[in-house]
Parts: structure tokens; C-alpha cells; sequence
């Protein structure tokens, strides 16, 4: 038995999230489409077998994925270029692959990840743009420094319970972020690239943790454009963080602007450890 990884990209828009919903959620006048469905119809198809994937994680309704990784056993030995070649052919047009790999048998897309990192795309302007794709639109101005000052009290070991929705069953709410950090700088229209630049009119925010609990990032970006929008102190997101109650955070800003841009691994090309 072979064990792959999978390296997708997809634009989460039209998805039910990534992973495959239970069969008593579904709904035969509008059926529930996910990443995972789709990717795992692809792989049946090509190996003639039915197939079940892991993913690394789930990203919720209309988040993307530069990204995401999911592993997958078969008896076959398969070609990556061809195969690659073959399930882009299949899959829809807001799902790629960027990659196929071979790895060691205890390899495990979800339990080896050492960290995932997201980023969260405003267009910060008075005016919304044709070419704004996948992005939130807040027309207020930002003071990078003054996000970034808040953003600071998230990094290290917290409970991030103020950030939590209350709707799923996982117990876990202690978090390591290694990285938040909010950039000001222009991205190009055709190729979606960007450039730091003090007067540009996008803001980037990225974060890298061990983890992310359900709708936290959502949940501390619309707590941080509600202390710039009412100019309220940075150090509130501290207040809100130490509080661990969710009533004090900020709205579950839109999952348009969010985008899983990679999981990290510590051997991914071996046996994990």
C-alpha cells in the first residue's frame, strides 16, 4: 500500500467547507458540495477504487486554500506528473492540484502538521474595485501600527476562548501563534501578487499557529476592525483576549478575505516523527 500527498488550491466561494459533511446533513433539492467530495470523486475515478482522503484540516463555508493538504492509500503506483495532469483535468475549475507526493506510511496530512498559516486580504479604500477578488472591503483607514501593536498580545501560548465559537464539539482552546501581523502594500490585479508599500490600499493579515479553533481567525479580525473602526485602545484586544468570553469579541467577519496559504511540516518528504 502507497501512501500520497496532496498539495490543492481552491477558491472556497461554492463550497460547504472543505471536508465531507455527515450523510444526515445532506439535501436532495440542494446537495452539500466540499472540497474533499470533489477531490475524492477525481481520485475513484482515475484509480477505480473508492477512495478516502484526509485533510489537514477543515476550512469553513467560502474560505480558500493556496495551500491545503490531504493524504490519501492505494495499492497503485501512480506517476505524479500524469496524475496531477489527470485530476485537473476532472476536477471543477475553482479546485487544482499543485502537487502529488509520495510519502512514508506514518505520514498523516492532519497529526504531522506543526503549524498552519492564513491570511486574511482587505481592501482598504473608500471604493470597491472590478478587480477585487477574494478580499473584504473596509472603507475606513487602518494604522498598520495600531494593528499591529494588538496583534502583538496574541502571540505565544493563550487560551483563545474570547475567539471560539460556541458551535462545535472540540474541547481544545489553548493556542501557540507564532506569527500575527498585519502589512500595508498594493497587489497586482491580473496576477494577485503583492508588494509592500506604506500608501498601498491593501492590507494583508497573517497568522501561523499550531492550531486554530473554529472561526477564530474570523472572530479576531472583526474584533480588530471594530477597535480601528471605533479607535478604541490596542491593548483592548489584549483585555478581550485575557476576558475568555466570546460575548466581548467582535463580530465573525466574512470568510471572503480568508485564505489557508500553507501547512507546515516538519519532514514532508519522509517518515513524520
Amino acid at each position: 500500500m502507497q501512501r500520497y500527498l496532496l498539495v490543492l488550491e481552491y477558491i472556497g466561494t461554492e463550497y460547504q467547507g472543505s471536508q465531507k459533511q455527515p450523510e444526515e446533513m445532506q439535501n436532495s433539492t440542494k446537495p452539500v458540495i466540499t472540497v474533499q467530495g470533489e477531490v475524492e470523486k477525481a481520485i475513484s475515478t482515475l484509480t477505480k477504487t473508492k477512495i478516502k482522503t484526509i485533510f489537514s484540516g477543515r476550512t469553513d463555508a467560502g474560505v480558500h486554500a493556496q495551500g491545503q493538504t490531504a493524504h490519501f492509500d492505494t495499492e497503485l503506483e501512480l506517476d505524479p506528473s500524469k496524475f496531477v495532469n489527470s485530476m485537473n483535468g476532472l476536477l471543477p475549475k475553482t479546485i487544482s492540484v499543485r502537487e502529488l507526493k509520495k510519502v512514508g506510511r506514518t505520514f498523516h496530512a492532519q497529526k504531522s502538521a506543526k503549524a498552519r498559516h492564513y491570511r486574511y486580504v482587505i481592501a482598504n479604500r473608500t471604493q470597491r474595485s472590478a478587480w477585487d477578488a477574494h478580499c473584504l472591503l473596509v472603507r475606513f483607514p487602518l494604522d498598520i501600527d495600531r494593528m499591529n501593536k494588538a496583534l502583538s498580545y496574541l502571540k505565544g501560548e493563550h487560551d483563545f476562548t474570547s475567539f471560539k465559537k460556541v458551535r462545535t464539539t472540540n474541547p481544545a482552546r489553548v493556542c501557540n501563534m507564532y506569527e500575527a501581523k498585519a502589512t500595508r502594500g498594493c497587489r497586482d490585479s491580473v496576477t494577485g501578487s503583492f508588494c509592500e508599500a506604506p500608501d498601498g490600499d491593501f492590507v494583508y493579515i497573517d497568522f501561523i499557529a499550531d492550531r486554530f479553533l473554529y472561526n477564530m481567525i474570523r472572530l479576531i479580525v472583526g474584533t480588530l476592525l471594530e477597535i480601528e473602526g471605533k479607535s478604541l485602545a490596542p491593548e483592548t484586544l489584549k483585555d478581550i483576549l485575557d476576558a475568555k468570553d466570546i460575548t466581548k469579541a467582535g463580530s465573525t467577519i466574512s470568510p471572503e478575505g480568508l485564505t489557508l496559504v500553507e501547512v507546515i511540516y516538519n519532514n514532508i518528504n519522509g517518515e513524520s516523527k
